[in-house]
């Protein structure tokens, strides 16, 4: 069974990584509005991900006997200036969700709930490659500067990221 304080944590980052998908979200709108297809295309995935994520969490309180609280997902921002703004808040927000996993991994050890520490530890991994990630395309967008051919050479490679579930068009 969950504490309270960890099942609260828990469901805290459940909330966080859905507004998570909602930030890559509105930054895919916003790069899909620029003609970045690529780009749309590699936060599509991003967005994705983060739900997985948070069904992740969901599945261990609900395996662990807790209760799961959905509480309302904040507003995210709706336009960058070019993708290197984007994607340097990409970054900060990663190492924000680091931050919380890992203020949620000191409650599990301090309670000394293994199963939740056993389980967060495969968010720690994922965090150092989502950072690693978002890194990677910030020093390549400070290369490109503001040189429209290799841009699109960067969209266009972006745009290889499948996406996990296919999104249906409309009629």
């Amino acid at each position: 069974m969950l504490s309270k304080k960890i099942e609260a944590a828990i469901n805290g980052q459940i909330n966080w990584e859905l507004y998570s998908s909602y930030l890559y979200l509105s930054m895919s709108a916003d790069a899909a509005a620029k003609n970045l297809t690529g780009m749309a295309s590699w936060l599509m995935s991003q967005s994705q991900e983060e739900v997985t994520h948070a069904m992740k969490l969901y599945n261990h309180v609900i395996e662990r006997g807790g209760t799961i609280s959905l509480a309302p997902i904040g507003a995210v921002k709706a336009s960058w200036k070019n993708p290197l703004e984007a994607f340097k808040d990409a970054l900060e927000h990663e190492k924000g969700v680091t931050d919380k996993i890992n203020k949620i991994v000191d409650m599990a050890i301090a309670e000394k709930d293994h199963a939740t520490h056993n389980m967060l530890h495969w968010f720690v991994d994922e965090q150092v490659e989502e950072e690693a990630n978002a890194t990677a395309i910030v020093e390549k967008l400070k290369l490109i500067g503001d040189n429209p051919g290799p841009l699109y050479m960067l969209d266009k490679e972006l745009g290889g990221r499948p996406l996990l579930f296919t999104i249906p068009k409309g009629d």
